[in-house]
């Protein structure tokens, strides 16, 4: 690296968000309790098919574990100040049909074993968690591009705004598969954790039929 880019990066390593930083511990300590009651579920529970969904319970662990190198590529591209870029990556299927994409990444997975589905979610969100650990206040009001699905139309938004939500999408995902899991949704520990208005307004803005 030349002498500026040192500058430029040691600069940008001052300049770290400490909005960012606090959403980095939230988003660990979902992570920590979404393994946990995942690895908590039996063999039966985890293959139940979720009402109003083509995915099994199963199903929700490996989204959450397939998309996060896609948030990576979009926060990458909001900070450069070039949303449109997500079009030209490796990744950039997922920018053009997201739900689509989404089912083909679950379905590939859809016959490991729990266990790998986690380790490769491991792996995929500390990738995601080192680009958010890099992100500036600046970084944060730069838009960034949201692909949309068959419920939400694509828009190109702030980023600080998509990371609020998004970091909350482990608990969001939970309270998909709770619908399938009726007893584990009368624990209190459970029922507490997913009742948050953002995770509620996910699944208020997810019901109803399917908009295109």
């Amino acid at each position: 690296m030349s002498h500026i880019g040192q500058a430029i990066a040691s600069r940008r390593a001052t300049m770290t968000s400490e909005s960012v930083q606090r959403l980095i511990v939230s988003i660990r300590g979902h992570r920590e309790r979404f393994e946990g009651f995942c690895r908590s579920l039996s063999g039966e529970e985890l293959e139940r098919p979720v009402p109003d969904s083509s995915w099994a319970v199963k199903d929700f662990v490996s989204h959450l574990d397939s998309l996060d190198p896609v948030m990576a590529v979009s926060f990458q591209a909001a900070a450069a100040s070039a949303p449109d870029s997500v079009f030209d990556t490796s990744e950039a299927a997922a920018f053009r049909d997201l739900d689509n994409w989404n089912d083909t990444q679950v379905a590939a997975r859809r016959d490991w074993p729990l266990e790998r589905i986690l380790e490769e979610a491991a792996r995929n969100r500390e990738e995601l968690i080192a680009v958010m650990g890099r992100l500036t206040d600046e970084d944060l009001q730069r838009l960034m591009y949201f692909a949309g699905d068959n419920k939400r139309s694509p828009a190109t938004i702030p980023l600080r705004v998509f990371m609020l939500g998004w970091a909350l999408h482990d608990p969001i995902h939970v309270a998909d598969m709770l619908k399938a899991l009726p007893e584990r949704a009368q624990d209190p520990q459970i029922a507490g954790w997913v009742d948050d208005p953002m995770v509620k307004a996910y699944q208020s803005a997810m019901a109803g039929p399917p908009r295109r």
